[in-house]
């Protein structure tokens, strides 16, 4: 049976819960819409089932940011994914992208409880729009730079982490 993470922003004002059968935290993304949004180190995502999301509270504080793709170029286009936030502390919560209908992808700050499995080697993605002094994390890690070929799903079978 998956888990379930329950899941908040920093002011408390949206709690959420949603079932994840990939909740290791292992991929960090340094694409430059992750180190903005999620900080100067980018942003791990998780995996969920997009049916079992439940806004517990301050579902009307929840705003979607849609990034702009290829910014100030003559290809500039917004994102069809969407990166829900709280409007009132800015915390990044899931992204969810109507490509994938059925999951969803909470920020694995947003996550409060359980506590999330450290794993034993990181994945780093989109070095390729990382800048110079974007430091990456110490211990052993693979890094790309685009996506591998693994998917958050494939990655957690492989390593016998995938929660059925």
């Amino acid at each position: 049976m998956p888990i379930t993470l329950e899941g908040s922003c920093h002011c408390g004002t949206v709690r959420f819960t949603v079932e994840s059968s990939t909740p290791v935290p292992y991929q960090l993304c340094v694409c430059s819409i992750c180190r903005k949004v999620g900080g100067v180190g980018g942003s791990i995502n998780l995996g969920a089932h997009s049916k079992t999301l439940i806004v517990a509270q301050g579902k009307e504080h929840i705003g979607v940011y849609k990034a702009v793709m290829d910014r100030d170029t003559p290809k500039e286009y917004i994102a069809i994914s969407e990166r829900n936030f709280c409007t009132k502390c800015s915390s990044m919560l899931w992204l969810y992208d109507k490509t994938w209908p059925e999951l969803l992808h909470p920020f694995a700050s947003a996550i409060d409880t359980p506590e999330l499995e450290a794993p034993n080697e990181l994945v780093v993605v989109k070095t390729d729009s990382k800048p110079n002094y974007v430091r990456l994390p110490v211990g052993k890690k693979k890094v790309f730079e685009d996506y591998p070929d693994d998917s958050i799903e494939s990655w957690h079978q492989g390593h016998n982490k995938y929660v059925e």
